[in-house]
């Protein structure tokens, strides 16, 4: 589905559109747990298929040629990967900044430091739970939340930041700020959110999603941390904290300071397709991880191409294609509504986000 090469809308100067700021590379499939809510349904081994070395640098150098986005080394769980230093070398050299997101149960005083010496600057470890109890139930494995901690003081011991991610469900809601003092207490310099996304083995606990109601309340609240807590914070898979930011402000006499760059950038709702885009282990290229849209395949087309040429990716950089309450919303251009909940819920990419309470008062 990649389009016409000249089919994106150049304008009258006749340039590309923008590169991504963020890239998630899907490095493996393999993985060491079995999280209950893994957008990959990860497994034990690798997947058939997966890109090769020779593969990982030359979509590392099609990146590039897009920019110097972020490229986030994901998985499954990327130290898994046998490859994984020499890929991270390989895009620091070309000038991406190089990030990963390990399950942290791998990162060690062995292998943190060639991390470090990699070029890997910021790792993500998510925390799901505050203590061993909650965090292992809904990692899959006992000892994931002790091996995360432990990966926590590696990293930091090398030099490399770590970021909390937490994805959010009702299993976990009433302990989101014991996680977010947890985050503190380890020194993270960022607390990333998630609000679930049914996909993978996401679909299968469906029933712990929280509601729009709670979306909200629990939005709102984590906009209140922002003076209190020693960490940049930002909310992912959750469009509507964009709308809320500008609401409180508003409502509050206050000017919001936007961060436009690096990981913990503050900008805009859904990204995928305008500013970020996935990768997965065997070259397939998505908006983003939860929306299983083939815009284009790197074995077969650059990814510079695909991503100037996507149909899927013009689609979700007009605004004025979303529907439903989506397309009326005011705010439709900061928030954009997640695009993976509702194809999951529609079958239409374009429709109206669903978890959504908010009912917009004009088109702008």
């Amino acid at each position: 589905m990649a389009g016409h090469p000249h089919a994106y809308p150049r304008g009258g100067d006749n340039k590309a559109p923008p590169g991504p700021r963020l890239v998630a590379w899907e490095t493996t499939g393999a993985c060491n747990l079995a999280c209950v809510h893994c957008r990959a349904s990860a497994d034990a081994g690798p997947r058939e298929g997966e890109l090769s070395t020779e593969q990982g640098k030359t979509l590392l150098g099609q990146i590039a040629k897009t920019g110097k986005p972020i490229v986030i080394l994901t998985g499954g769980e990327p130290l898994l990967r046998p490859d994984i230093y020499d890929l991270a070398r390989h895009g620091t050299d070309l000038g991406l900044k190089m990030v990963m997101a390990p399950n942290g149960t791998l990162v060690t005083a062995e292998t943190a430091p060639k991390m470090a010496e990699a070029g890997v600057s910021r790792i993500s470890i998510s925390l799901d739970g505050a203590t061993a109890e909650k965090h292992d139930a809904f990692r899959g494995v006992p000892g994931a939340f002790d091996a995360a901690l432990s990966g926590i003081k590696a990293a930091q011991n090398a030099g490399i930041e770590v970021q909390v991610n937490t994805t959010i469900t009702q299993q976990n809601l009433a302990g989101i700020p014991a996680i977010q003092q947890l985050a503190v207490d380890l020194g993270a310099v960022a607390h990333h959110i998630f609000l679930l996304v049914p996909t993978g083995r996401g679909k299968y606990i469906l029933d712990q999603a929280i509601t729009a109601g709670q979306y909200e309340k629990t939005l709102n609240w984590f906009y209140d941390q922002r003076d209190k807590v020693p960490l940049v914070l930002k909310a992912t898979c959750a469009p509507h904290y964009y709308r809320i930011l500008r609401q409180r402000a508003k409502e509050e006499g206050k000017t919001v300071t936007f961060e436009t760059h690096g990981m913990d950038a503050v900008t805009r709702g859904c990204l995928g397709g305008t500013a970020f885009c996935f990768v997965s282990s065997t070259g397939i290229v998505q908006p983003c991880g939860f929306l299983a849209l083939p815009c284009g395949d790197v074995t077969k087309e650059p990814f510079d191409r695909i991503w100037e040429t996507s149909e899927v990716f013009q689609n979700l950089r007009d605004p004025g294609k979303l529907k439903g309450k989506c397309g009326r919303c005011e705010y439709r251009r900061v928030c954009g509504g997640c695009r993976a909940r509702a194809y999951e819920a529609t079958g239409d990419y374009l429709a109206e986000e669903p978890l959504c309470s908010y009912q917009p008062h004009r088109a702008s």
